[in-house]
This record gives structure tokens, sequence and C-alpha cells, in this order.
């Protein structure tokens, strides 16, 4: 039981340790304004470097065809993100986009 709570104590610490650092770091410190706008892009860089490959790749080649699911749900999807910005409206237009492809193709 002492070794379970000891790993879960570590891995805690190394999942909030890069997350607190930062943060301590940074908030003492002035960013400039450039940098500060460039870290804003990170985010979505990184949700679309997840995202794009399992969209548009499947077997291991591009996949811009009508039997990709995903590429066919992903795009009312993304219209609704786009007009609306809200993040629960996003992922259920996607699962319901899915859901009804799936069932009718």
């Amino acid at each position: 039981m002492a070794q379970t709570l000891w790993i879960i104590a570590g891995m805690a610490l190394v999942t909030y340790l890069p997350r607190v650092l930062p943060l301590l770091v940074l908030s003492r410190k002035h960013i400039p304004p450039g940098l500060r706008r460039w870290l804003e892009f990170v985010p979505v860089s990184v949700l679309s470097a997840l995202l794009v490959p399992s969209l548009l790749v499947q077997n291991g080649q591009l996949a811009f065809r009508l039997d990709n699911h995903y590429l066919l749900a992903a795009m009312p999807t993304f219209l609704v993100a786009v007009k609306f910005k809200n993040i629960f409206l996003t992922v259920f237009c996607g699962i319901v986009s899915l859901m009804i492809i799936r069932a009718y193709l």
C-alpha cells in the first residue's frame, strides 16, 4: 500500500511540476507582447498536429475519400467550432455527426 502511494505521489509530481514551474517563474517576469502573441498559437498548433494526421491518414495513406468518416464528421464540427466558439457544442456536434455518418454511410 505504501509503495502504491509513493508511485501515485511520484506520478503527480512528474505531471504537475512541468506545469507549475513555468507559471511560477514567468509570473514574476515581463513577457514581451510579441512572445505573448506567439505563445497564444501554441495550443492551436499542438491540437492541429494531433488531429490532422488522424483525420487525413488511413492505413498509411492520405484519405481524401467519402469513406473517411472522421474527415466528413470534422467538417460540420469545424464550422460549429468557428461559429459558436463553444467546446461543448463542438464536441456534441462531432459526436452526433460521426453517429449520423456511420449510421447512414
